[in-house]
């Protein structure tokens, strides 16, 4: 299903004009588990990560997903749906995801948990969910920059139309949390904000 999917973000998005220049850190070895964590301006962010994750790897994201004809398909299959509304349902996704973990799947997670309403888009304040999970599994976390996706695709497309072109995704070196314990994961989370927006900023 992954490897379907990752052809399919490739072909698709190429086929609308749109195509991912990935700028690297440091080079990531794949074969490991990590937790990815990007801003979220576009849908344009989902294709970009099914592209970067080049191993099994499953999303969180909002229930309603499950609804839709493409992200149905892997709702209901490799991928976390969660209502965030519903303490029990967070708490099925965040074990869930555990389990994920554990069996050596990369997990992606967009920490503002949402697209920004704001044109041009803002970087929101970051759960805590991608933060806790990455220490109490001691996985390392990769921030990733999406700086321009919202210039081509905002949210849907719809209102401002689309601008088919590059989408320039800076892939940040991963955070080790090995040796961080469950009092730092707001620390934590601070300095894979801090990161994404100083290169937003820049």
């Amino acid at each position: 299903m992954n490897r379907f999917r990752r052809i399919w973000a490739i072909f698709s998005s190429a086929l609308a004009g749109f195509f991912y220049r990935f700028d690297y850190e440091q080079p990531i070895d794949w074969s490991k588990t990590y937790i990815v964590c990007p801003n979220h301006t576009s849908n344009l962010d989902i294709s970009a990560m099914c592209v970067l994750v080049n191993n099994n790897c499953s999303f969180i994201g909002k229930e309603e997903l499950k609804d839709e004809l493409v992200t149905g398909l892997f709702f209901r299959t490799v991928d976390i749906p969660v209502n965030r509304d519903s303490k029990m349902s967070s708490f099925r996704a965040f074990k869930k995801a555990a389990e994920k973990l554990q069996e050596g799947i990369t997990l992606i997670i967009f920490p503002e948990g949402k697209i920004s309403d704001d044109y041009p888009p803002t970087l929101h304040e970051f759960k805590n969910g991608p933060f806790k999970l990455a220490i109490d599994h001691k996985i390392p976390i990769i921030p990733v920059s999406s700086s321009n996706t919202w210039k081509k695709f905002w949210d849907d497309g719809t209102k401002y139309g689309t601008r088919p072109g590059i989408c320039k995704i800076h892939v940040h070196k991963p955070i080790e949390t090995a040796h961080l314990t469950e009092s730092d994961a707001d620390n934590l989370k601070d300095e894979v904000y801090g990161i994404i927006s100083a290169r937003l900023a820049g």
